[in-house]
């Protein structure tokens, strides 16, 4: 543990965000890192509990990937990163990612939190893996031998690229697919470079590359490359894609020009920041427009953010769930993830939020969207008769979630079991699929989640995988 009576003398501190007013001008990350004296300080607030609920080795509360959490505190509390850092890489392989977009249920989870004054957990995780690159102490972890097997793993976001470094270092041939032309899924594509910027990504991929993974990218399976080719050139598979279909709103007018999916826009951006080419398709713009997003959730206050630093005139966010409590009742929640009212960075930039809202039509002139009509809705998401209203809008954004991987082309193809959501069927104890030679970790499995779950399961399929192929495993579940 930190200090003993660390909690009791020392206020929590937490990492601040730079002005909006200078954020908004650009795509660059805007968290504001604690100095070390401070991290020190608040890794020694870590309390001796007697369950400490924030890595709960089930993952049912706090960390999903069950970081040691009081045990590398302890360690910054003390000022020995290093020995932090090696702590902290035996649970996660990319704590670079989690501890920038990463929602921390270790902290809602913590004993602090009681107090409305948890750990700044998420904040002393993000410091030990910046110092520990600043200091040349991340290297490409060689396997002592070869083990001759070769497995293929199929979509390089944060699952897949778990089971693939996982793999590699247990010695196999590791090949990773993915079909966009630079790895990191989601993480690259979906999540703007002003929460993560990716060369965060980039040096793990020259990791893993020094490590023996070898990356195919640009290529899609299912269209550039057959699955059935795949399963045949390897020992196994693992299916580690995204949840990818949208969840779309078929009311009237959503033909009309200007309404497109939240992941048609995100990836336009990002592309442009990364100098990538946004090959054969119309710009996703909202520079000096009326944009409206549909959906409260993460993919929505990303679409605010982009929305806003493209020049965006008025962004407006709207979500069907009721305005949830400013403030939970700990007794009833602790320590599980509670609902309440949250803000992100992206609305504090100048959205206008609506609760309770259903949208009826969308209206349009020429072909193209003018606005939105709506009206308020009951606890039962039932229209409320005489609360209509119409919102201007020359760009709709649709954030409402994801369904479940695409299934036209590989899966189909290959033919998997799937669940009653379409996600492909496997369980969280090997992971396997209908298939023998096939397993599956990450959205594609569990359905849309969090970077730190994805992680999690990609570890676990890993070590399934490495058992089924050498009858025993050394990788950590």
């Amino acid at each position: 543990m930190g200090k003993v009576t660390g909690f009791l003398e020392i206020d929590r501190q937490d990492r601040k965000y730079r002005p909006a007013s200078d954020r908004i001008r650009n795509f660059n990350e805007f968290m504001i890192p604690l100095p070390e004296h401070s991290l020190r300080d608040q890794a020694s607030r870590c309390m001796d509990c007697g369950i400490p609920f924030c890595h709960d080795v089930k993952g049912l509360k706090g960390c999903p990937v069950n970081n040691q959490i009081p045990d590398w505190n302890d360690l910054v509390h003390r000022g020995e990163w290093q020995k932090a850092s090696l702590n902290l890489h035996s649970t996660n392989n990319f704590p670079e990612f989690t501890g920038r977009i990463c929602p921390a249920p270790c902290e809602a989870s913590c004993t602090l939190n009681m107090i409305d004054s948890p750990v700044t957990i998420k904040s002393i995780e993000c410091a030990i893996v910046d110092k520990a690159w600043e200091n040349g102490w991340i290297e490409p972890e060689l396997p002592p031998r070869k083990t001759g097997k070769r497995v293929a793993v199929i979509g390089a976001g944060p699952a897949g690229l778990a089971a693939s470094q996982q793999l590699a270092r247990a010695g196999h041939e590791v090949h990773l697919y993915e079909k966009n032309h630079k790895a990191g899924g989601l993480l690259r594509y979906g999540i703007p470079d002003f929460k993560m910027e990716k060369h965060h990504i980039d040096r793990r991929v020259a990791q893993m590359e020094a490590e023996g993974v070898a990356f195919h990218t640009g290529v899609h399976i299912g269209q550039d490359l057959s699955i059935e080719k795949i399963v045949d050139e390897h020992d196994a598979v693992i299916l580690s894609g995204g949840a990818e279909k949208p969840r779309d709103l078929p009311i009237e007018g959503r033909d009309l020009n200007g309404i497109h999916f939240a992941m048609n826009f995100l990836p336009q951006q990002n592309r442009r920041v990364g100098n990538e080419p946004n090959m054969n398709v119309d710009p996703i713009l909202a520079g000096g427009k009326d944009v409206v997003v549909i959906g409260g959730g993460d993919t929505g206050s990303d679409c605010i953010g982009t929305s806003i630093r493209q020049g965006a005139l008025s962004v407006t966010q709207l979500e069907i769930m009721p305005m949830p409590p400013e403030k939970e009742d700990k007794l009833l929640t602790w320590p599980n993830w509670p609902l309440k009212m949250r803000t992100s960075s992206s609305q504090e930039e100048g959205a206008e939020r609506e609760f309770s809202v259903m949208t009826q039509r969308f209206e349009g002139e020429d072909g193209r969207v003018t606005a939105l009509h709506c009206i308020k809705a009951d606890e039962n998401f039932q229209p409320i008769a005489g609360t209509e209203f119409v919102l201007k809008a020359d760009l709709i954004l649709l954030a409402m979630g994801f369904l479940s991987p695409v299934t036209e082309g590989m899966l189909d193809d290959l033919g998997v079991e799937r669940d009653q959501r379409d996600n492909v069927l496997a369980d969280t104890n090997v992971y396997k699929t209908s298939h023998d030679k096939v397993w599956a970790a990450g959205d594609m499995r569990r359905g849309q989640s969090l970077v730190v779950w994805a992680i999690r399961e990609g570890r676990q399929c890993a070590r399934s995988v490495d058992e089924a192929l050498m009858g025993t495993s050394a990788l950590p579940r």
